[in-house]
Order: structure tokens, then C-alpha cells, then sequence
């Protein structure tokens, strides 16, 4: 049997007794046999594989690589998934960095089978790296069964660490934010962004967004952003405005709470 993960109520109040119930739950969850059986396949045969056209064509292993990043939906688009692999990072103009979703460009990086001789699914430690992703991934996908707003947190706390610790600009990062959905989700119900704010020209919206984290979090600055306080802020104020938004505790103290961000 699989277990589920839960939360009782949803908003803050649900966060919270998320954080604190997180290392259980998670472990019940990697329990899964079906997700045991998943990774050992995955384990057992990832070394074998030096090309992007023998990761598409078999089905166990590219799902395993698409749910890591969370791109599990895109099953099907194989012709996609293969040229987002095969043309790698390195060149600017390749497909992996001309798409707005940026999970990709995340995972064709990881792979490496258009930017080295040799990729990295050679390498011994490789199928560590892609199992710890996918085991978050798969919880919080069924995370999202119960509540999508968790979910959403989930994924936030992790990449936007990263998102942060990562190489580039300040500007590159937001950009790369903005292309990740998931990450645009949560950081658009952090700052309280209304829906309309995504026709505006792009340039604008990142003058927008770097405005709005200055006022609401003191800072622009995604390596901030994506640590400690900061980062609990963000991901608190998220999940109380969701359940503001959708009817769920709207009680005086998450009011209370949000405007005291």
C-alpha cells in the first residue's frame, strides 16, 4: 500500500503542520513498492545508457528522468525531450535554453548527453542525485493529490535555495524564476501579484517583481531570497494567501500574520 500524504487543513495552518511532520511522512512515502521498483530499474540501468535516443525510447527510464524534474505530464513529447537532451546547455541558442520552461534546460544540464564526450550517466554517483530528486518530486506530487498548495511549497523550498546558490546574475536568476511555472506560482501568491500581471511586457514584469520583493521581503536579491527567514517568509505568506484565497482559514490570525510580513 501507498501512503498519502496529508494535511489537515489547508493554508498556513496546513504548512505548518507540514514542516512538522515532513521526515515522517516522507519516509512512509519512500516506502512504496512501486517506487522502489521504479528507482532499482532505474539504478540497475541508467549506467548503460550514453545517448538521449536510448533514454527516450525506454519508457521506465525516461519516466523516472522526466519526474525528477518534474516534467512527468510531457511523457509523450518525445520528439521534444530528445532535443532538449541531444543539443545540451552549452550553446546558447540550443532548445534547452530557448525554452521558457527552464526545468528542462535543469535537466538536459544534469544528463549531459549533448554538451560532453562522455555524459554524465557514467558516472557513479549520477543515479544518487537523480533518485533524491525524484523521490521529492513523487512526494510532492501526491502531496498535491490533497493540497496543490503544498505541493507547491515543497518545490519552492528546494529550488529556490538552489535557484539562489546557482551561477549568473541577479537578473538571470529572476528570469530563470519567471520561467519555471512553479516557481512563478509561488512567488506571484508571495508577493500578492494579481493575474492580469502576466500580459505586461517581460521587462516590466521583472521590474514588478524585484519592486514588490524590496517591499514586501527587503530584498531583490534571489541568493537572499532563497535562504532562512527570508525564504520562510516567502513560503508563509504563500500559503496563507492561498488559503485566503480559497476560503480556507480565514481566520483574524493568519490576517494577522500576513500583515505583519
Amino acid at each position: 500500500m501507498t501512503f498519502q500524504p496529508f494535511v489537515p487543513v489547508g493554508g498556513l495552518g496546513g504548512w505548518r503542520f507540514l514542516q512538522n511532520t515532513l521526515e515522517t511522512q516522507k519516509e512512509a512515502h519512500g516506502r512504496s513498492p512501486v517506487l522502489e521498483r521504479d528507482l532499482d530499474y532505474f539504478r540497475e540501468n541508467i549506467g548503460n545508457v550514453t545517448s538521449a535516443d536510448e533514454l527516450v525510447s525506454d519508457f521506465r527510464l525516461l519516466s523516472v528522468a522526466l519526474g525528477a524534474f518534474g516534467l512527468s505530464e510531457d511523457i509523450n513529447s518525445k520528439f521534444l525531450i530528445k532535443k532538449v537532451l541531444e543539443e545540451g546547455v552549452i550553446d546558447p541558442e540550443s532548445l534547452a535554453n530557448r525554452l521558457s520552461d527552464k526545468r528542462y534546460r535543469d535537466m538536459s544540464r544534469a544528463f549531459g548527453f549533448g554538451d560532453f564526450d562522455t555524459p554524465n550517466t557514467v558516472l557513479t554517483t549520477f543515479a544518487d542525485g537523480i533518485e533524491e530528486r525524484y523521490r521529492d518530486q513523487k512526494f510532492q506530487e501526491d502531496m498535491g493529490r490533497t493540497n496543490d498548495t503544498m505541493r507547491l511549497g515543497l518545490n519552492a523550498q528546494r529550488e529556490l535555495a538552489a535557484l539562489g546558490e546557482g551561477e549568473g546574475s541577479n537578473r538571470t536568476k529572476w528570469f530563470t524564476l519567471m520561467g519555471t511555472p512553479p516557481l512563478r506560482t509561488v512567488m506571484e501568491g508571495a508577493l500578492n501579484l494579481p493575474a492580469a500581471f502576466a500580459t505586461l511586457p517581460i521587462d516590466k514584469q521583472l521590474e514588478t517583481f524585484q519592486e514588490r520583493a524590496r517591499d514586501v521581503l527587503g530584498t531583490d536579491q534571489l541568493s537572499e531570497i532563497g535562504q532562512g527567514d527570508v525564504l520562510d517568509r516567502v513560503l508563509d505568506r504563500f500559503t496563507a494567501q492561498a488559503g485566503l484565497s480559497s476560503g480556507v482559514n480565514v481566520t483574524s490570525p493568519a490576517l494577522v500574520l500576513l500583515r505583519g510580513f
